[in-house]
């Protein structure tokens, strides 16, 4: 019987990118990535966030080498997952990116929970929220209010992916881990390349970051790079909790930078979004869910 074409897909480029040898190489056994297939990851997310996007900007927003992201890119056109615009030398994902995604269950009580809420909350604010939930290195956006108010540069949809430790969505997710389950994420994230990541991770370890996000209630990045506009907003981020005191998700609220500065941001906005998180979990609780 034929393979599903996702699986043709992941199969090809698993092998482009891998030599068989390294299926039973012991140092795989204890846990160390296959370089290039992170690295061929990281381009196609690249490309999921951007929309449409450049060669130079694909390399910058993955953190590979140009070179190295041409090449993936090609590999990619080649199995159907992205495409370049006819008229300008720009990539977008195709179709087919979506099966990726056919297995994966989602979210859907905790957005039926949140929907009503964030639509409040942005209608009170009037700056965008988003609703984001833990995969992986990432938080993906699972819901968003961008397209309810022009108090926006871009909207953002259900699947968009922003590193875990480059969001406040991720700082506030993170910080509210079992500490032995924020250890062990984090000696994963450990493996990432990049500066930033490094200083977040050791601000996380000998820092006290944890501890202070838990103790304000929230988590804050200015100047967000991994958005469609870098560096042109800021964000504020409050954790959802379950009745069994777990973390399943975070609301973030984003705002220009020029608007509003983030201590003032966190004075006016901080109280009612705690309050709507926890409006959120109670509902999933006592399953008052708004169909979708």
């Amino acid at each position: 019987m034929p393979l599903p074409l996702v699986d043709l897909s992941v199969r090809r480029i698993i092998n482009s990118c891998v030599r068989p040898a390294l299926c039973h190489d012991p140092v795989m056994e204890k846990g160390v990535p296959i370089r290039s297939l992170s690295r061929g990851i990281a381009v196609l997310q690249a490309v999921n966030r951007g929309g449409t996007i450049s060669m130079m900007e694909i390399a910058r927003t993955s953190n590979v080498p140009y070179p190295t992201a041409c090449r993936i890119v090609q590999t990619l056109m080649h199995e159907g997952l992205i495409e370049r615009e006819p008229s300008r030398k720009h990539y977008r994902p195709t179709a087919l990116v979506q099966t990726l995604a056919h297995g994966f269950q989602g979210h859907a009580r905790l957005v039926q929970a949140a929907r009503p809420h964030i639509v409040e909350l942005t209608r009170k604010v009037g700056w965008p929220i988003s609703l984001a939930s833990h995969v992986g290195h990432s938080m993906i956006i699972r819901d968003s209010t961008h397209s309810l108010t022009t108090l926006t540069f871009s909207s953002y949809y259900p699947g968009y992916a922003l590193p875990l430790l480059e969001c406040a969505a991720g700082i506030a997710y993170l910080s509210y881990l079992p500490e032995d389950e924020r250890h062990d994420l984090i000696a994963a994230l450990k493996l990432m390349p990049g500066e930033t990541t490094s200083h977040i991770i050791e601000l996380f370890e000998n820092g006290g970051l944890a501890q202070e996000v838990r103790a304000k209630g929230h988590a804050t990045r200015a100047f967000n790079t991994f958005t469609r506009n870098p560096g042109k907003t800021s964000s504020l981020a409050v954790p959802v909790i379950d009745q069994d005191d777990h973390v399943i998700g975070t609301l973030t609220l984003a705002f220009f930078v020029n608007a509003i500065k983030m201590q003032d941001a966190v004075h006016q906005f901080l109280q009612p979004m705690q309050t709507a998180a926890e409006a959120i979990a109670n509902d999933m609780h006592n399953g008052n869910l708004t169909p979708t």
